[in-house]
């Protein structure tokens, strides 16, 4: 079989790297009897060490060539081929029950892990996140500013409508960074790898994510403007002094907390 020639439709960049590809699973310690997906094998190279350590392993690849060779390389009883698209696979398919507490330990739960093409890494994380409470825990690797707005803190430039909504669901942990040589064809920016590991559901107090989808929204759309001017559709000065949150402000000064109560606040007051 010829050599694979990256695709750039598809955002290929291979990991090449034995002691990169070594870090990212002991950072996953997958266990036998773990229900893992892998997005976007590639070449394999993370594939054959986790299938080392695991029963069976689910990946999901859109490009049919790479799914011929990995059809080549693994039997059917050990690697479970789904062909298509990230953006558009109900990963709840392949998600056993899942405990109550959605511990980051040993036990049931679906476990996620990939190298994501970074032209669509943005939306693809917004879909995965629809699936957190299934999951235990997801593990990927991401172009490194995009792991900085992942994990940033309230008040600074990196914090944003991704960090809210993806720290709403999850604790975010960048784990380590990876240089542009350590895949091929090398890429012009560095990457990280980042765990995400489902809060409990008794923090997520959230009562409509929809609407508090939309008030993130609103408020980073014009992140330059102060709230009353972003969020002058769905509140005013009343409503900010009942809240306690300084309208003066801009839309990255606020925490995950602060979002979703004025979430929670604007639910009870539609009910109303």
């Amino acid at each position: 079989m010829k050599p694979h020639v990256a695709r750039k439709r598809f955002g290929q960049n291979f990991l090449a790297s034995p002691g990169v590809v070594a870090r990212i699973v002991e950072a996953i310690q997958p266990q036998p009897d773990d229900t893992l997906v892998e997005i976007g094998p590639g070449l394999g190279a993370l594939t054959e060490p986790l299938l080392a350590r695991l029963d069976h392993l689910h990946v999901v690849e859109i490009d049919r060539d790479l799914i011929a060779r990995l059809r080549q390389r693994f039997a059917p009883a050990r690697l479970t081929i789904h062909e298509g698209d990230a953006l558009r696979f109900d990963f709840a398919t392949l998600a056993p029950i899942l405990a109550p507490t959605l511990a980051p330990t040993p036990g049931p739960g679906l476990r996620v892990v990939g190298n994501l093409p970074y032209n669509i890494s943005t939306p693809l994380l917004f879909h995965l996140a629809r699936y957190a409470g299934a999951v235990r825990d997801m593990h990927f690797m991401l172009q490194r500013e995009v792991v900085a707005r992942m994990v940033a803190p309230p008040g600074g430039a990196d914090y944003g409508r991704l960090s809210v909504m993806l720290q709403y669901r999850f604790e975010m942990e960048r784990l380590f960074l990876v240089p542009p040589g350590a895949f091929n064809p090398a890429p012009k920016v560095e990457s990280a790898v980042v765990r995400m590991t489902p809060r409990p559901p008794a923090a997520l107090t959230a009562a409509d994510t929809v609407l508090l989808g939309e008030v993130v929204q609103a408020a980073f759309a014009q992140r330059r403007k102060m709230l009353r001017n972003a969020l002058r559709e769905y509140l005013d000065e009343t409503d900010w002094a009942v809240l306690g949150i300084d309208p003066m402000r801009r839309a990255e000064a606020l925490t995950v907390d602060d979002y979703t109560r004025i979430a929670n606040y604007l639910s009870v007051r539609t009910v109303r």
